[in-house]
């Protein structure tokens, strides 16, 4: 491990260098990648001159130990060394988690899908709490969302719907765990008897990748216009604006219908198309990995059930990690931090674990 950081300690130099030279902002471009991986850099060597100052510091004492014979000395110095070693447990922990392979993705903005399950109208209006939830997380954070397409129903409810969530740190860093079978237990509206109900939405998450080349041919594609549904006055009914999107080799299928104009719902589908077939082939090529991450904090599958909101006990419980959190309601009202926290902390530990074996 120190080998590594000697050498990535002098790459950050080398950057340092590079970046202070006059000519470095001729190619913008490069000199953005260069920041980019100078920054990254930046944190584990603070985090690496901080160890070697503390490892340095616990030599000292130990000379300490060696030359002084007085009982009282010893003592104090002892104390000092037991604290520093404790310090440099926690400081070599910290470098450990800070080399682990990250995800390339984590940087990426989001494209969220919710689709309601099992439990008909209560379905679907869970799905729509679980909307609002993501919505007040994603302005809690800064981030911009954009609806993509969406199938709602006359009572409110959401059926469908595809978001788009982006920010200056990365959302998928923060929403990645969030996929997979979303379970409610309460009693709805409707029910007379007050009995509670049990009902679930889907949840999917997916990167969203503009800069990243996936060659779609025109031939792979058919191409379906057709007239929006929903709200939306008398332009809706007479107007063929919204396009559907199939990927014939994978059987992909995408839908637009939210913006005015054909084109722009050709556009924002290619988006989402683009986004579809990266997560597809990602799959395909790293099915051994995910394999080993549903270990971690669960795959993402949808067949899985992740997590469960309890109405009646006001709590919500995460099935991949054991935690159970009581205040629904604030969770629901966007207030996720100490779950997500918590699944990042699962997902490291389990790495970091991986990486001890091997």
């Amino acid at each position: 491990m120190i080998e590594k950081l000697k050498k990535l300690k002098e790459r950050y130099l080398s950057l340092t260098e590079a970046l202070a030279k006059p000519e470095a902002t001729e190619d913008l471009e490069a000199f953005k990648t260069l920041a980019r991986e100078h920054a990254e850099l930046e944190t584990i060597v603070t985090a690496y001159d901080r160890f070697e100052r503390t490892r340095s510091e616990c030599e000292d004492c130990r000379a300490m130990l060696a030359e002084h014979p007085d009982a009282e000395m010893k003592a104090l110095v002892e104390e000092e060394l037991e604290a520093l070693e404790s310090s440099l447990s926690e400081q070599e922990s910290e470098l450990k988690s800070l080399l682990l392979p990250k995800d390339e993705n984590d940087d990426r903005g989001v494209i969220l899908e919710i689709r309601a399950g099992t439990g008909g109208e209560e379905a679907s209006l869970f799905g729509a709490d679980l909307l609002r939830m993501y919505l007040r997380y994603a302005e809690r954070h800064g981030y911009k969302t954009e609806t993509l397409s969406e199938n709602t129903t006359e009572l409110g409810g959401v059926k469908e719907i595809v978001l788009s969530i982006a920010g200056r740190r990365g959302a998928y860093s923060r929403l990645k765990f969030e996929g997979g079978v979303h379970r409610v237990q309460r009693v709805p509206e409707t029910e007379s008897q007050g009995r509670i109900h049990t009902s679930a939405a889907t949840v999917a998450v997916m990167p969203e990748v503009d800069d990243i080349h996936i060659e779609i041919k025109d031939s792979d594609l058919r191409i379906d216009t057709y007239r929006s549904s929903g709200a939306g006055g008398q332009h809706v009914n007479k107007t063929s604006s919204a396009i559907r999107i199939t990927h014939l080799p994978t059987g992909i299928v995408v839908a637009c219908q939210n913006e005015r104009s054909q084109l722009q719902n050709k556009e924002q589908a290619m988006r989402l198309l683009k986004s579809r077939l990266y997560e597809y082939f990602a799959s395909q090529q790293h099915a051994e990995i995910a394999d080993r991450k549903k270990s971690m904090v669960g795959s993402g599958d949808r067949s899985e059930r992740i997590r469960t909101y309890n109405f009646p006990q006001s709590r919500v419980t995460d099935h991949r990690i054991g935690l159970t959190l009581y205040k629904l309601e604030a969770f629901l009202d966007g207030d996720m931090d100490e779950m997500i926290d918590a699944l990042t902390v699962a997902e490291r530990t389990a790495m970091l674990s991986g990486e001890t074996e091997d």
